[in-house]
C-alpha cells in the first residue's frame, strides 16, 4: 500500500502462514542462495553493513549519484554526522537539500542550498554537470524557482540561467543533453498550458512543443529510454493523451515532436493507477526498462517487473506483496525498498500471520530464474511469468516515525562498488543512523553482520541436546541461525567445552527456513558424561555460539 501518498488502506484477510522448521536432519528448500560470497555463477550483493554516513532529521525521498557524490532531497532541515545524535556536535542546517560522498559517507561542502518547501526528486544529466530538482519548492536560497530547479555539480553553485515557473509540484524528471522532460500534476509552465507533462529547453527553460496530457493522477515516475525516442511514464493515472494507460505508457520524443502515445504491453498486464495505486519508480540499465508499483483496492500488482524499451514487452515481473518505493538496477542485481511482506510467489519468504515482518530493501536477480506462481491470494495471477530470484540481502531497517506513515526507505542511489539508501529510518541494524545510509561490496565493507537468532515473529533460541541410547555413541540434536547477508553458514560442534570441532558442516538457511540438523558423535567411552555447544559461522569468521546442552552419559 502506498504510504508516500499519505494513503490508509484496509489490507485483505488471507494471508500466508509461517513456514514451519523443517524436519530433524533436513535441509529444506534453500531458495535465496545469494549473498557477499555466493556460490560460482550466482551474482554478489552488498554487504548488509550499514556504513557510517552523515544523518538527516527528516526523510529523503529521492537520490542520484554523480561521480562520487549523491545528491539527496526530501524534508528535512538538518544534517549532522554519523553517530551523533540529532541536536548533537557538528550538526548543521540542510534545507530539503544535501550532498555526501558516497565513498566516504561524509557531508560534501562545496554544496550548500536551501529550499523552501520538501524537494520530491533529483535526477542528473547525461553529463552529470547538472542535477535537477523537483518538488514542493517556490524558491532556492531565496531566489525564485517553480518547483524546479538546476544546480552546476563542478562549483555547486545554483545554475542562475534556469528558471521556469511550474504552476504545481513536480514529482518526476527526466534529462538528456538539451531537454528537461517534468511529470506531475499541474496545469502550466511558464503560463502556457501543460496537463501534468513537459519538457523544458535545458539552456533557458522555456517550454518546448512536447504536451502530452496526464489526465487524471500524477506522472510520478518517468525515464528516458536507451536510445532517447521515448518517454517511459509512471504514475497513478488511468488515461495519456486521453488514451487507456493504466498507470504507465510510452511517449514520443521524436517526430512532431508533441508527445504521441506509443504501443506500452506492459500496461495491459499491470494494471495500476487511480486512486489506490500507481507506478512509483521507473530506471533503466541501457538495456531495460525496471519498475515498482503499489496497488489498494484499484490495481493489480506490486513488485518490481522489467520491460522492453521499445514495446514495453514484460520481461520479469516479480508480484512481492507490500508498496515497492524505488529500484535500482545494477549489473545482475536488482535492488528495491519497499515493506515487502510476502515474495512466497516467487518462491521466497512468506507472510505472517499476525503480519509482523516487513523486508524494508531487496536485492533480486535482473536474469529471470524462475517463473511466477498464482493466483495469489489476492487474486492476481501471474502463472507462468518469468520471473527473479530474491537475494539473500536483508539489512534490518527500523519504521521511522517522520512522516507518519510507518516507512524505512523511499530512494536508492548507487555503483557497481554502493549502494545508498535514502528514507525516513532512524536505525540500520540496530545502530542509530537516521534517513541516510551506504552499503559496500564485501571487499569494501567490514562484513560484521553475523549469524543470528533473532527472527520475525520471535522464535525462542534453539536448544542444542545430547542423547544417548547406544553403547558408546550421543546423538546432538542443534537448530540453525541466519546471517543478514550470507546463507551458507557453518556449523561446528564442539565437545566438553573444546575448540576443534568434533562435525562440521555447512548448512544453507534464511529467517523463514531454519532447519533442525542432528549428528551422532560415535567411539566415546561408555559411561563417560559429555555435554555439546555449536559454533556457527559465517564465511568472513563472524560467530554465534549455541546454548549448551545438558550433560549426557554415554550408554
Amino acid at each position: 500500500m502506498s504510504f508516500r501518498n499519505a494513503r490508509t488502506r484496509r489490507r485483505f484477510s488471507a494471508v500466508v502462514a509461517v513456514a514451519a522448521l523443517t524436519a530433524v536432519g533436513a535441509a529444506g528448500p534453500m531458495l535465496a542462495s545469494a549473498d557477499t560470497a555466493p556460490a560460482s555463477g550466482t551474482p554478489a550483493t552488498v554487504s548488509a553493513d550499514g556504513l557510517p554516513t552523515w544523518q538527516i532529521n527528516g526523510v529523503v525521498w529521492s537520490q542520484v549519484l554523480v561521480g562520487n557524490t549523491v545528491y539527496a532531497t526530501g524534508s528535512f532541515t538538518k544534517a549532522r554526522p554519523p553517530g551523533v545524535a540529532a541536536g548533537g556536535a557538528g550538526e548543521v542546517a540542510a534545507l530539503n537539500v544535501f550532498a555526501y560522498d558516497i565513498t566516504t559517507g561524509s557531508r560534501v561542502t562545496s554544496f550548500v542550498h536551501s529550499l523552501n518547501a520538501q524537494g520530491r526528486v533529483i535526477t542528473k544529466s547525461p553529463d552529470g554537470s547538472r542535477v535537477y530538482v523537483g518538488g514542493d519548492f517556490t524558491a532556492v536560497d531565496g531566489q525564485p524557482r517553480g518547483h524546479v530547479a538546476a544546480f552546476n555539480t563542478g562549483t555547486g553553485a545554483l545554475d542562475a540561467s534556469f528558471h521556469p515557473s511550474i504552476s504545481s509540484s513536480v514529482r518526476s524528471l527526466a534529462a538528456t543533453s538539451s531537454t528537461l522532460y517534468a511529470g506531475g500534476n499541474y496545469s502550466s509552465v511558464n503560463g502556457v498550458a501543460r496537463k501534468g507533462l513537459s519538457a523544458l529547453s535545458a539552456t533557458n527553460a522555456t517550454p518546448t512543443p512536447w504536451a502530452p496530457t496526464v489526465d487524471n493522477g500524477s506522472a510520478l515516475a518517468m525515464v528516458l529510454a536507451p536510445d532517447g525516442t521515448r518517454v517511459i511514464v509512471g504514475g497513478s493515472f488511468t488515461t495519456l493523451n486521453g488514451q487507456s494507460a493504466n498507470g504507465m505508457g510510452s511517449l514520443s520524443t521524436s517526430g512532431s515532436g508533441t508527445g504521441a502515445l506509443l504501443p506500452w504491453a506492459a500496461n495491459t498486464t499491470i494494471r495500476v493507477g487511480g486512486s489506490g495505486s500507481a507506478i512509483e519508480s521507473l530506471r533503466t540499465d541501457g538495456k531495460q526498462i525496471y519498475g515498482s508499483a503499489f496497488a489498494y483496492q484499484t490495481g493489480n500488482f506490486e513488485g518490481t517487473f522489467a520491460a522492453t524499451p521499445a514495446t514495453g514487452a514484460i520481461t520479469l515481473v516479480n508480484d512481492c506483496h507490500g508498496d515497492t518505493y524505488d529500484v535500482l538496477p545494477l549489473g545482475a542485481v536488482l535492488y528495491s525498498v519497499s515493506h515487502a511482506h510476502d515474495c512466497s510467489w516467487i518462491g521466497s519468504f512468506p507472510d505472517t500471520s499476525p503480519r509482523v515482518r516487513w523486508e524494508h530493501a531487496l536485492a533480486q536477480t535482473i536474469a529471470p530464474t524462475r517463473t511466477d506462481t498464482g493466483p495469489d491470494n489476492y487474486g492476481w495471477n501471474y502463472a507462468g511469468r518469468p520471473a527473479s530470484t530474491v537475494l539473500h540481502w536483508f539489512p534490518q531497517l527500523d519504521t521511522g516515525t517522520y512522516t507518519g506513515q510507518t516507512q524505512a526507505a523511499w530512494s536508492l542511489a548507487g555503483n557497481a562498488s554502493y549502494v545508498a539508501m535514502g528514507g525516513e529510518f532512524p536505525k540500520v541494524n540496530g545502530v542509530a543512523q537516521q534517513g541516510l545510509v551506504r552499503m559496500a561490496v564485501a571487499s569494501l565493507a567490514p562484513n560484521k553482520r553475523g549469524p543470528t537468532y533473532t527472527t520475525k515473529p520471535a522464535t525462542p533460541v534453539p536448544a542444542t541436546t545430547a542423547t544417548s541410547s547406544s553403547a558408546g555413541t550421543v546423538r546432538v540434536t542443534f537448530g540453525t541461525a541466519w546471517d543478514y547477508d550470507n546463507s551458507s553458514l557453518t556449523y561446528d560442534v564442539l565437545r566438553d567445552g573444546g575448540v576443534t570441532p568434533v562435525y562440521s558442516a555447512a548448512i544453507s538457511s534464511t529467517f523463514w527456513t531454519l532447519p533442525t540438523k542432528s549428528f551422532t558423535d560415535s567411539g566415546l567411552t561408555s559411561g563417560s558424561s559429555h555435554y555439546y555447544q555449536v559454533r556457527i559461522r559465517d564465511p568472513f569468521g563472524n560467530t554465534l555460539l549455541s546454548p549448551k546442552s545438558t550433560a549426557v552419559t554415554v550408554s
